[in-house]
């Protein structure tokens, strides 16, 4: 059986935690800044974690 390969775009947005779940950045936050509050950007700073129900991730990221 070959090796599975990794994809590529989701290796570089995507990081597993110590614990061994994905954490993520969150979206919205590249263009059109004027009209969201400064609450709201200040929100999507954050990292977030995927949610665990999403099993697809494992063969997009076998080894990471």
């Amino acid at each position: 059986m070959p090796k599975v390969k990794t994809k590529r775009a989701a290796a570089k947005r995507f990081t597993k935690t110590g614990t061994g779940q994905l954490k993520r950045m969150k979206a919205y936050k590249s263009h059109i800044l004027t009209k969201k509050s400064t609450k709201r950007k200040r929100n999507l700073r954050k990292s977030t974690l995927i949610d665990p129900a999403n099993r697809n991730m494992k063969k997009v990221l076998p080894y990471i």
